[in-house]
């Protein structure tokens, strides 16, 4: 078995921390978290390990999120995208596949749209920029360009039972354990957490709806493709899976039952069991 290793690359001219386990010469695999109170520890905690007995897994932290440095400008998806470009030279890898949650998933779709000759294959979970209208409509899209959501976030962090439903919102509530909890309270007090996301919210969401939207550009995916989703997803609802592996011209579909929006977390060998035969495809091989 192959320890993993945290290291620290500059990325866009920021220090990134990330975790790099599995045999080197296996095929290698970038793990891209969430926003919010998420982190590479959180998010890939459990999947990280069972993906590294096949695969060389990298998992890093995004700017402004667990051990690495705040971001130098405005952090949109496309900062993150430039991120995960400068990222993927600083480690030296060519052609990974790319397993995005949430945010993760939208960097990482936006990342093969862009760059498809540097992705093998692509995993979206979850994935923001599947359409444009503001999760909570006009209202939220007001809060988020109002004083209120520096308050708000500040009221997450400092009461544990705002941090819970916060957390109840996203999870399928038989699925939230103690040990997720935990480490989700554990991100909250970082210093200056939640700052980034703030300025990511500040910058994506407008009254018009959201800056990143992929629906209109995903007949453009070239890239093999496979979309998991959560059953009972609040935040972003499954039909935009749905719809977005009908419309990408090599996609897949799998919808996890009793699950919300965090499958890596809720159902973590499930999901490794489903997205292993799919990295493992040669590019001869086709799906089902």
């Amino acid at each position: 078995m192959h320890r993993a290793h945290r290291e620290t690359v500059h990325a866009d001219e920021t220090a990134v921390a990330y975790t790099v386990a599995g045999d080197p010469d296996a095929p290698p695999i970038v793990l891209l978290h969430g926003g919010g109170f998420d982190a590479a520890m959180v998010s890939w905690r459990d999947v990280r390990p069972l993906l590294a007995e096949s695969f060389r897994v990298y998992a890093l932290d995004w700017p402004g999120y667990g051990e690495s440095e705040p971001p130098e400008r405005s952090p949109t998806t496309e900062y993150y995208i430039g991120v995960l470009d400068g990222f993927l030279d600083a480690v030296g890898v060519e052609r990974p596949s790319l397993v995005g949650v949430s945010l993760g998933g939208a960097i990482a779709i936006g990342y093969a749209l862009s760059r498809p000759e540097r992705v093998h294959r692509l995993v979206a979970i979850d994935s923001y920029g599947l359409g444009g209208s503001v999760p909570g409509g006009s209202a939220a899209a007001a809060v988020v360009r109002s004083p209120l959501l520096g308050a708000l976030w500040w009221a997450i962090r400092n009461s544990r039972l705002l941090a819970f439903l916060c957390l109840r919102a996203a999870v399928h509530p038989p699925n939230l354990t103690d040990e997720l909890y935990n480490d989700v309270l554990r991100q909250l007090h970082r210093p200056n957490a939640t700052a980034a996301w703030q300025a990511f919210q500040r910058a994506e969401i407008r009254s018009e709806g959201l800056r990143t939207n992929y629906a209109g550009k995903l007949s453009d995916l070239l890239v093999p493709t496979l979309f998991v989703h959560g059953e009972h997803d609040a935040l972003i609802p499954v039909a935009r899976a749905v719809r977005a592996a009908t419309v990408a011209r090599s996609a897949e579909l799998r919808v996890v039952p009793s699950c919300g929006h965090w499958v890596p977390r809720e159902r973590p060998e499930e999901l490794v069991a489903t997205i292993t035969p799919f990295l493992g495809r040669t590019e001869n091989e086709r799906g089902e």
